[in-house]
C-alpha cells in the first residue's frame, strides 16, 4: 500500500513538474527581453541620453569654477629705473638756493654726484623693488548666462529629443527581439507537430507493410510490391529522424534566445495543439494611427526636430550673448599694500557682452548649411512615410493570403483524411492496390504538413503585421 502511495505521489510530482516546465510564448518573450545583450545596450543608451539631458539643463544655472596658479619669476619687479631717480630738493636759506641732500656735519648741500646722494637714490630704488620670485594666485569665478542667442534652449530641446529617440529605438529593438523569438517559438511548435505527423505516417506505412507481408505469405501479392512499401517505411523513418534532429536544434536556438541553458530544452505550451486558434483580423488599416504608433517613424520625426534645433544653434552664433560674471580672488604677494608677501583678497563683478560684427560670411553660411540639413531630413521622412505605407499594405496582403491558404488546407485535410480512409478500406476489400494506398498516404501526409505550415504562417504574418502597424503588445 505504501509503495502504491509513493508511486501516486511520484506521478503527481512529475505531472506538476511537466506542467511547470511548459513555457508560454509570453514567457519566452519576457525572458528574451530580459537576457538579450542588445536590449541591454539600448537600455544603456537611454540612460546615457538621460545624463546628457541633465547636462544640458545645467547650462541654465550659474557655473562656479576655482582657478589656482603658481609662478616662479626669474627677476624681481622694480617700478623705477635708478637713473631716473632724483633726490628730494629743499630751499637752503644760507645760500638762498634749492639744494639737494644736506650733509649733517657741515650743513652744506651735497651735489648730485656725491656718495650720500647716490646712497639715498639707491634706498629709493630698493624701496620700489619687490620680491616677486614666487607668485601664488587663486580665485573663484561665477558665470551666469543671461542671453546666449537661444543656444542653451536649443541644446536642451536636442537632448530631450535624443532621450525620447533612445527610448523609441529601445522599444523598436524589443519588437525585433520579439519577432525573432516568435519565429523560433513557432518553429518549435511546427516541428513538434511535424514530428507527431511523421510518427503517424510511419505507423501508417508500417501497418501497410505488415498487411503486404501477410498477403505475400498468402501468395496474393508480389515481392516487388513489398519492396516498394519497405522503401516507403525507410523513407518515413529517415524523415522522422530528420524532424527529431531539427526539433532538438530548434529548441536549443529558442533557449539561446531566451538566455536559458541549451542542455535544458523547454517544453512549449502550444506544443501538441491541433488548432492554434488563429483568427482573421480586419483588412482595413488606418495609416494615420500607424504613423503615430510606429517606433521607428516616431524616432525619425524626432530626428527631424533635432536638425531643426541644430539650425537654431547655428543661428545663435550670429546673435549677441550676455553673461554676468563675479569672482573672489587672492594673490601672494598682493598689490594692495606695496607687494607684501601675504595673501590679499579682492572681488569683482561685471558683465560680458559679445556681439558678432564681421566674420566674412562664415556664420551665416554655417546657418544656411544647417537649414539645408533640416530640409533634407524632412524630405527623407516623407520618403520613409511612403515606404511604410507600402510595407503595411504588403504585410496585410500576406496575412490575408496566409489566412485564405489555411482555410484551403483545412478543406484539403478533410478530403485527404476521407481519401485515405476509402483507400485503406478498398485495399482491405481487395479493390485497390498498395500503390493506391501509398498515394493516399502521401497525399494525407502532404495535406497535414501544408496545414501545419499554413497555420504557422498565419501566426508569423500576424506578428509581422502587428509590428509594421505598431500594434505589437508585449
Amino acid at each position: 500500500m505504501d509503495a502504491r502511495r509513493l508511486m501516486v505521489v511520484a506521478l503527481l510530482v512529475l505531472g506538476a513538474m511537466s506542467a511547470v516546465a511548459q513555457v508560454s510564448l509570453d514567457s519566452c518573450r519576457h525572458m528574451a527581453l530580459r537576457n538579450n545583450k542588445l536590449m541591454a545596450v539600448e537600455q544603456l543608451k537611454v540612460e546615457q541620453a538621460g545624463y546628457r539631458q541633465r547636462e544640458a539643463q545645467a547650462a541654465y544655472k550659474p557655473r562656479v569654477d576655482f582657478v589656482g596658479t603658481y609662478l616662479h619669476m626669474g627677476r624681481n619687479v622694480s617700478l623705477v629705473d635708478i637713473d631716473n631717480i632724483t633726490p628730494t630738493q629743499f630751499f637752503n636759506p644760507a645760500t638762498g638756493n634749492y639744494d639737494f641732500v644736506i650733509d649733517a656735519a657741515s650743513g652744506v648741500g651735497v651735489s648730485i654726484e656725491g656718495s650720500k646722494v647716490n646712497a639715498v637714490t639707491q634706498r629709493v630704488k630698493d624701496a620700489l623693488t619687490f620680491d616677486t620670485h614666487n607668485i601664488f594666485a587663486a580665485g573663484v569665478l561665477v558665470t551666469q548666462p543671461i542671453y546666449m542667442g537661444g543656444k542653451i534652449r536649443a541644446l536642451n530641446q536636442i537632448t530631450n529629443y535624443a532621450h525620447d529617440i533612445a527610448q523609441l529605438l529601445r522599444d523598436r529593438k524589443a519588437e525585433d527581439v520579439i519577432v525573432e523569438v516568435d519565429q523560433a517559438y513557432w518553429l518549435v511548435v511546427s516541428l513538434k507537430a511535424k514530428e507527431e505527423l511523421a510518427q503517424s505516417y510511419l505507423q501508417l506505412v508500417t501497418n501497410l507493410d505488415d498487411d503486404v507481408k501477410k498477403m505475400l505469405e498468402q501468395g496474393v501479392t508480389t515481392r516487388a510490391t513489398l519492396l516498394s512499401v519497405d522503401v516507403k517505411v525507410n523513407e518515413a523513418s529517415v524523415a522522422l529522424t530528420k524532424v527529431k534532429n531539427g526539433l532538438a536544434l530548434s529548441r536549443m536556438a529558442l533557449a539561446q534566445l531566451c538566455g536559458e541553458p541549451l542542455d535544458e530544452p523547454m517544453t512549449l505550451a502550444d506544443e501538441g495543439r491541433s488548432d492554434l486558434g488563429v483568427q482573421l483580423y480586419p483588412s482595413t488599416i488606418d495609416m494615420a494611427q500607424v504613423y503615430d504608433r510606429r517606433k521607428d517613424y516616431g524616432a525619425l520625426a524626432l530626428g527631424v526636430k533635432v536638425f531643426d534645433e541644430k539650425a537654431k544653434v547655428a543661428r545663435s552664433e550670429m546673435l549677441p550673448t550676455i553673461a554676468a560674471v563675479g569672482s573672489v580672488f587672492t594673490s601672494n604677494p598682493h598689490v594692495y599694500n606695496g607687494f607684501k608677501k601675504e595673501f590679499g583678497f579682492n572681488y569683482a563683478i561685471g558683465a560680458i557682452v559679445k556681439i558678432p560684427i564681421w566674420h566674412w560670411g562664415g556664420l551665416s553660411n554655417k546657418y544656411k548649411a544647417a537649414l539645408v540639413d533640416a530640409k533634407i531630413k524632412h524630405l527623407e521622412m516623407e520618403e520613409v512615410k511612403e515606404k511604410i505605407e507600402l510595407q503595411v499594405a504588403q504585410a496585410n496582403f500576406k496575412y490575408q493570403e496566409a489566412f485564405k491558404t489555411l482555410e484551403m488546407t483545412k478543406a484539403n485535410l478533410v478530403k485527404a483524411d476521407e481519401n485515405l480512409r476509402i483507400a485503406q478500406l478498398a485495399f482491405r476489400e481487395g479493390m485497390s492496390t498498395s500503390d493506391d494506398v501509398l498515394a493516399a498516404q502521401t497525399a494525407w501526409l502532404m495535406a497535414h504538413s501544408e496545414k501545419i505550415d499554413a497555420e504557422i504562417d498565419v501566426m508569423m504574418y500576424n506578428v509581422y503585421l502587428s509590428k509594421v502597424t505598431g500594434q505589437m503588445k508585449y
